[in-house]
């Protein structure tokens, strides 16, 4: 049976394509950005549907509150770490996200991030701006020749693979659930992780963060690694253990980090702090989806997947971003 989503709650920002998609399709959208918890839980009775972004937190007391009103969630993004999938669940609430919407985008960061931390770009900058010519200071290293780890080949692990064998890097890779040959067709060399700690210069993750992942980049690991070695995090916070990135920076056993997200956003501990205002470390405000591309492909993803549940479109007929599956049996 079709999922009825006529009214439609946006409850973060998101491309003004995805409010014009779902209207055209007959489903009617309010728009009411950083509403508290209290108000979302007044509002969320009179909605079929919500969209968020990442500021906005999905919690059991909202779904709750929802109980058999709201059908879905959609995340305009490619985790759900903001909603609450067991409370969805328990609820029968879908709740689906945009997995490939950003993909090109958090990759092409990755890789401007690798340069960065290749050659001292945003320092040399800087230091023109503040009227310095300090070129003995801003000495580099190729890429060329060098070894890059990739954690998790997913989407965004391997367009990062295919486009870093570009510059003659060797590319080896860990996943738990993409095969030898998936990796090998992206230019991914496929291994067990304890085979790639000794061998990687630079180190990138792209991986959920799930408990098998969090501090998956720990004082053990980064033991194992090769002195000097750089790390980049365009994923989640919380993958890379900070206090311990910090301390090897401090020892030189990481020779550089690039982080664009954080356990809390915005940043607050010191540790974080800390990290962030390391002379060896590129810090980013999670800019991984913010290109005016993914924003728009989310945004219509999102609405091309509420479109798709109603049953009523020939066009759009598929919602591969359901992350709770289970509830589709019942649903259906």
């Amino acid at each position: 049976m079709p999922v009825d989503i006529k009214r439609v709650l946006v409850c973060d920002a998101v491309d003004n394509a995805c409010v014009k998609l779902l209207q055209d399709h007959g489903i009617q959208v309010d728009y009411k950005l950083k509403l508290s918890q209290d108000e979302l839980i007044k509002e969320v009775k009179n909605y079929d549907a919500l969209i968020v972004r990442s500021d906005t937190k999905i919690t059991a007391e909202i779904l709750d509150a929802g109980a058999g009103r709201v059908k879905a969630v959609g995340r305009a993004g490619a985790g759900v770490d903001n909603i609450n999938i067991e409370a969805a669940t328990r609820n029968n609430v879908l709740v689906l996200n945009t997995p490939g919407g950003n993909s090109i985008s958090a990759c092409e960061l990755t890789c401007f991030l690798i340069g960065a931390l290749a050659r001292p770009i945003c320092p040399a900058a800087t230091s023109m701006k503040e009227g310095r010519w300090d070129r003995k200071l801003y000495s580099g290293t190729e890429l060329y020749g060098k070894t890059l780890a990739i954690l998790g080949l997913g989407r965004i692990g391997r367009e990062v693979g295919v486009r870093m064998n570009a510059f003659g890097m060797r590319v080896i890779g860990f996943d738990p659930i993409t095969t030898a040959e998936e990796a090998k067709a992206a230019g991914i060399e496929k291994m067990e992780l304890e085979q790639i700690w000794p061998l990687a210069d630079y180190i990138t993750v792209h991986t959920p963060l799930i408990p098998a992942t969090r501090n998956l980049i720990s004082t053990a690991t980064l033991a194992k690694c090769r002195k000097g070695v750089r790390v980049v995090n365009v994923a989640r916070g919380g993958i890379i253990d900070e206090a311990a990135l910090l301390a090897a920076l401090e020892s030189g056993q990481c020779g550089g980090a690039a982080v664009d997200v954080y356990p809390e956003e915005p940043p607050k501990s010191d540790t974080t702090r800390k990290l962030i205002n390391h002379p060896k470390v590129v810090a980013t405000p999670h800019l991984g989806a913010s290109t005016s591309e993914a924003q728009v492909r989310v945004a219509v993803e999102v609405a091309e997947q509420f479109i798709a549940l109603t049953g009523k479109s020939t066009v759009y007929t598929q919602y591969a971003g359901v992350v709770n599956r289970d509830v589709l049996k019942n649903v259906f």
